[in-house]
């Protein structure tokens, strides 16, 4: 259908000075489908706009000095106007957690180029004492890359299954009986701690005996591999400063709701049991 608005029509210099883009970015977007001129002069290939495309022109050159992608950036331009508000707090939410994430490399990157200098500054290591607690468990051999996905997913198994023997007792936790990265596979286990004192013998379970911890406490941010690594090594290096012996493999206590967390919020304790 014709396009038969009347308000005046702008070549593309005058468009491309008003909307605070140039002309280089117009065809760009053009070609994206972001912002297509309302008219094309098939003899010389002129473009003209109306002047109404100006509000969603603007809108493109404030996006796009969020350093935002032209497909997001298109996803704004084309939602309805109660809706791009929205869609740019989800974009900014996104940046912000990677950068927090970034951040927690770039640390991690500064102290293992600098050949350790620095790692006991990163953390804040406790200690603290742990009951004896009898957990559900699930264990697998898993290389890095299957690690997070089996994590969420076998929390949220056996935190149903739970359910059946008096409920979680104390945050889950997940314990590394071996080296996990890009080659080595653990093995991995899961626990959930419950309100029994014991289970029948046909439910994968253990009792974890009494023992104290040191431990760093790491927000949301600093869980992903692998920077995670440093407070691995911190924590050791503390439990080796202090004259302590490490009594059984490291673990990640997650004691907080992750999916409601942002990235600068406190989720996991890196902790070793000790002697």
């Amino acid at each position: 259908m014709e396009d038969v608005r009347v308000d005046r029509l702008l070549g593309i210099g005058e468009f491309a000075r008003r909307s605070r883009l140039s002309v280089k970015a117009l065809r760009l977007y053009e070609r994206h489908g972001l912002l297509r001129p309302a008219r094309v002069d098939e003899a010389n290939g002129y473009r003209r706009y109306h002047e109404d495309q100006l509000t969603d022109a603007r809108l493109v050159a404030l996006l796009r000095r969020l350093d935002m992608p032209l497909a997001a950036v298109a996803r704004i331009v084309a939602a309805d106007e109660g809706e791009r508000a929205d869609l740019v707090s989800a974009y900014w939410s996104g940046v912000e957690e990677r950068v927090a994430v970034q951040r927690g490399l770039a640390a991690h990157l500064r102290v293992v180029l600098s050949g350790g200098r620095g790692l006991s500054e990163m953390y804040r290591i406790e200690q603290r004492e742990v009951p004896e607690r009898v957990v559900l468990t699930e264990q697998r051999h898993l290389l890095q890359p299957e690690l997070t996905a089996w994590i969420a997913a076998a929390w949220q198994r056996l935190t149903k299954a739970a359910e059946a023997h008096g409920g979680v007792a104390a945050p889950p936790y997940v314990v590394y009986h071996g080296e996990v990265d890009q080659d080595s596979n653990g093995p991995v286990e899961m626990c959930v701690p419950v309100n029994a004192e014991a289970l029948p013998p046909d439910v994968a379970s253990r009792v974890d005996p009494a023992h104290t911890e040191a431990y760093a406490r790491l927000p949301k941010a600093q869980v992903a591999f692998p920077q995670i690594l440093s407070a691995f090594d911190a924590v050791a290096q503390w439990i080796k400063e202090n004259d302590r012996a490490v009594t059984d493999a490291p673990r990640e206590v997650y004691f907080a709701d992750w999916d409601a967390s942002g990235p600068d919020d406190e989720v996991c304790d890196v902790a070793f049991p000790m002697r």
